[in-house]
């Protein structure tokens, strides 16, 4: 009788092969089926208003790259509403479709009554396409779309509600009884920026002072530090979107990998807010390690001056998922 032992149909390599194969697959489904759907509420306290002040609650959305049909999606950011939030600001990057402005409007419905801000992001003026990663990583040139999306109907949607177009503009809004300054300019990631219409100091006549850009790009922040801004916002950057456990690969913009979701200090005086966004292109419908997140930005009084980095909190990120009914 033949007692020689049994051996596996596969040789090793091949079974080395087949982990490697079904765990590229498993992490294939976790990323498109699962985290870019996971969406997030995430809430940071900020000591940015006066001793003795009120709190005032920002939401900051960014990024929906909404697409017809993306009912999970659009029944999230209706959703928000139920945070209450004292003042929305929105940054851009709302559509991936030509045919997504009623997608959104109806998605930000419910906050559309609430006062809000917005500027646009590229992929308001031109639908996403295929590209090449590789300039991502420093390696050649990104070349943009020049397909024009229906950003001025989203415009008009949004103004006729009551948000106001911050972009080149300096607005003072009316904000449960306090004075919020809105200043904002268009993308500098297509190179559509024009500070130099927004230039100027920000003032002490207001509670807090806003600026609002789609890309976080250095010089715009620098600006809004210099001009005496407390808090910028933007969006962009995805969060990093395809990361790794211990962080981003790339921030697609000129800031570090440490700034590219979240709040941090900027320059002397500016908090600076990234939002990792809601959405992704549909040509790389993919997150890892980075759920995509609308944020709650709680604003309460400083205990003192506040320029020594002590207006950004040390705390871990708290996070609430509102469950659409």
């Amino acid at each position: 009788m033949d007692r020689r032992p049994r051996t596996s149909a596969l040789t090793s390599p091949a079974r080395a092969a087949a982990v490697l194969a079904g765990a590229a697959v498993a992490g294939t489904v976790y990323a498109t089926g699962w985290e870019r759907n996971a969406f997030t509420v995430r809430r940071h306290t900020l000591p940015l208003l006066a001793p003795g002040a009120q709190p005032l609650t920002l939401l900051h959305v960014s990024d929906l790259h909404m697409m017809p049909g993306q009912r999970l999606k659009q029944r999230f950011v209706s959703a928000l509403a139920r945070l209450e939030p004292d003042l929305v600001l929105n940054t851009g990057d709302n559509l991936s479709s030509d045919r997504a402005v009623p997608s959104v409007v109806q998605a930000l419905d419910p906050l559309l009554g609430l006062p809000g801000a917005f500027v646009f992001g590229s992929n308001d003026y031109y639908a996403p396409a295929p590209r090449n990663p590789l300039p991502y990583l420093g390696l050649g040139t990104k070349k943009h779309s020049t397909e024009p999306l229906p950003w001025r109907d989203l415009r008009a949607a949004f103004s006729e509600r009551g948000w106001v177009d911050a972009t080149h503009r300096r607005t003072e809004i009316a904000v449960d009884g306090r004075s919020v300054l809105v200043a904002g300019v268009d993308d500098p990631h297509i190179g559509r920026d024009r500070y130099s219409e927004i230039s100027g100091p920000a003032g002490p006549a207001f509670d807090l002072r806003v600026g609002m850009v789609h890309a976080p790009e250095p010089r715009v922040l620098d600006r809004f530090d210099a001009d005496g801004y407390d808090l910028a916002v933007a969006g962009h950057t995805h969060g990093g979107q395809l990361c790794l456990p211990t962080g981003a690969i790339v921030t697609n913009c000129g800031i570090d990998r440490s700034r590219v979701k979240g709040p941090s200090a900027w320059g002397r005086n500016l908090v600076l807010h990234v939002s990792a966004g809601l959405g992704t292109s549909p040509f790389v419908p993919v997150r890892t390690f980075c759920r995509p997140e609308a944020t709650l930005l709680e604003l309460v009084a400083a205990p003192g001056g506040g320029d020594d980095g002590s207006r950004v909190p040390a705390e871990p990120l708290q996070e609430l998922v509102p469950v659409p009914a």
